[in-house]
């Protein structure tokens, strides 16, 4: 049968409305119930411990909601066991994910208790070498209660900066990846605090029937369809880091059953997969600053098939070869991508600072100057600072400059 060919612009405007883009803020006070409801949508946050604005993993929402209060969030992932709706696990990266998903994740965790797969991981090869360590870690925390790394009667020295993990990390690490244990909280500089999963975990999720492992790899690519609306085998892989092969047979099983229809995109080289329930909205009217790790543009290639938006985070880019900045947000309007921006937050002088505010071809200042300065006020309130610090030049910063 022949495929539907889609116009570039409505496989855009899908791929929005599956996102929230195409809906308004709420009206009024925003709940932890919006929160949750973003999150479902979304199927997953992910975490990352850059704060140059905020964590990675607040600022989808904001994108989203507007000035939402993020202890709400705290208190969904890492609040009392009776009250979470969130946990912590391997999806797209580090994410927080919600609790009802914790059975579609339990054959990634098998297979990393079995010390399954190429063997070759740093865990993979530390469980083989020391699983006397680990089960003495383990029992530490059966007997102490929630610990972090640091806590560790015998952790080891550290083997270096940021990943260089001790031996301790290493085996609390892998009883995270194996389902054992997960995060009781974090603390101070976002230090993960692990906990076993039985004490974390509300009892009746924990109780919930584990699927097979093909049906749950179905359920989470039906999850990926749902939140991207129409993407590619590799987008859709991508969302929550699937295998190759795993993926490839699940699609053939989903397409086969109606549950998601092999579509072409004008201007994608690849085949396109479009959830049948995904709205096709004729116009979307957003305003949102996205952050690097935003589901809607974390897969560069998608951004750039949906977009014509070429995007790279610079941070570990040496400062004289970065284009853009530090940490720089593309900003939507409407449908399109038209500015991106290098933004940190300055909590000492309570200033949203605008390091530099680039236009996309095609956009003039006039049209996104208006929208953006009240983007950014915004994300000022929601932060708690008092002002924007623009910077001296550019035609768009200058624009904005008058609108004081």
């Amino acid at each position: 049968m022949r495929k539907e060919r889609l116009s570039a612009a409505t496989a855009r405007r899908i791929a929005l409305a599956a996102q929230g883009f195409a809906d308004q803020r709420p009206q009024g006070r925003i709940t932890a119930g919006h929160v949750r409801r973003a999150i479902d949508r979304l199927g997953l946050l992910q975490i990352d411990s850059v704060n140059v604005l905020a964590r990675a993993h607040y600022l989808p929402l904001f994108s989203r909601l507007g000035n939402y209060d993020s202890l709400d969030l705290d208190r969904l992932a890492w609040g009392r066991r009776s009250h979470r709706r969130l946990f912590e696990f391997w999806a797209h990266e580090a994410s927080l994910l919600p609790v009802d998903a914790h059975p579609l994740f339990r054959w990634r965790m098998q297979r990393a208790a079995e010390n399954t797969g190429d063997g070759k991981g740093k865990l993979h090869v530390f469980r083989r070498e020391k699983a006397a360590f680990i089960e003495d870690v383990r029992r530490e925390l059966v007997d102490r209660g929630p610990l972090a790394a640091s806590d560790l009667s015998n952790g080891g020295m550290r083997r270096g900066p940021w990943w260089g993990w001790n031996d301790g990390k290493l085996a609390l690490e892998w009883l995270f990846s194996a389902g054992i244990v997960t995060t009781a909280t974090r603390r101070g500089s976002f230090e993960r605090v692990y906990d076993l999963s039985e004490r974390v975990l509300p009892p009746g999720i924990q109780s919930l029937p584990t699927p097979a492992a093909d049906e749950a790899q179905r359920t989470l690519l039906r999850l990926s369809a749902r939140a991207l609306g129409i993407a590619t085998e590799t987008d859709l892989r991508d969302y929550f880091r699937l295998g190759v092969a795993d993926t490839k047979a699940r699609l053939a099983e989903l397409v086969d059953a109606g549950e998601l229809l092999a579509v072409e995109v004008e201007g994608w080289d690849k085949s396109a997969f479009l959830d049948p329930a995904a709205r096709w909205p004729r116009r979307v009217e957003a305003r949102a600053l996205l952050a690097p790790f935003d589901p809607l543009i974390w897969e560069r290639d998608r951004t750039q098939r949906l977009f014509d938006f070429f995007y790279r985070i610079e941070i570990y880019t040496p400062l004289a070869k970065r284009k853009h900045g530090y940490y720089v947000l593309p900003f939507l309007l409407g449908d399109r991508l038209v500015a991106r921006l290098d933004l940190k937050a300055d909590r000492t002088t309570s200033r949203l600072l605008v390091h530099a505010a680039h236009l996309e071809p095609g956009h003039g200042a006039g049209e996104v100057a208006g929208p953006l300065h009240q983007e950014l006020k915004l994300m000022a309130e929601w932060l708690g600072l008092e002002r924007v610090s623009l910077p001296d030049g550019g035609a768009l910063a200058k624009l904005m400059t008058r609108m004081r």
